[in-house]
């Protein structure tokens, strides 16, 4: 997957997905595929631009689509492990992306001292931005940069997965492998933090929405 040029498939995943599948579920999907690999291209074809999307805002377009790459590949390898009874696997893919990104920290520090130089970006400046309405993202500037990057890790990936990642404090604790009570107890740390740094025009990104 190259890292300039037009997102697609790891070599593994570069099958067509067959008419008449799109109507299964994703477990359904990757259950099929445990027989027949290249069923698990639909799983790529439905969410990687999410999957993309989230790891863009994190890590910046110089790191995005390795994140994404490897997130599938990870996400390929591990489909006999996956939990049937969830029939949406987006949110197993965003914490195997948030992985991923762990070994990005360094660029993502220097993404968020970066956002803290410049004015907010506009929707129109970033190609994330033009697929997705997310006031987070659009919103993202200065104070964000600063207040992100002060942010502990757990933390930051709890509070992006909910507001970037758009995930129930339910989906988080699956995906993250932690308790509700620890979702909830990061989260209110993270937005205590937040909200003290950002102004109210900025606040969308860590007030309850959902």
């Amino acid at each position: 997957m190259g890292r300039r040029g037009a997102m697609t498939a790891p070599a593994e995943l570069e099958v067509p997905d067959a008419a008449g599948r799109a109507s299964r579920s994703d477990a359904q999907v990757i259950a099929s595929s445990l027989h027949q690999p290249e069923d698990f291209a639909a799983v790529y074809g439905r969410h990687a631009r999410s999957v993309h999307r989230y790891a863009y805002r994190r890590v910046g377009p110089e790191h995005a689509e390795d994140v994404v790459a490897e997130t599938f590949v990870v996400a390929f390898r591990r489909r006999a492990s996956y939990d049937l009874a969830r029939p949406d696997a987006r949110p197993w893919l965003l914490g195997i992306a948030t992985n991923e990104i762990a070994r990005f920290r360094r660029a993502e520090a220097t993404r968020y001292r970066a956002m803290a130089r410049v004015a907010p970006v506009r929707p129109e400046d970033d190609p994330a931005d033009r697929a997705t309405s997310d006031v987070a993202a659009r919103s993202a500037g200065r104070a964000l940069g600063e207040a992100l990057g002060g942010l502990r890790p757990d933390d930051r990936d709890v509070l992006l997965l909910w507001a970037w990642g758009e995930l129930t404090y339910e989906e988080i604790a699956t995906t993250l492998d932690i308790k509700k009570g620890t979702v909830r107890s990061r989260l209110h740390r993270a937005r205590k933090l937040i909200r003290a740094a950002l102004p109210g025009g900025l606040r969308d990104v860590v007030e309850d929405g959902r």
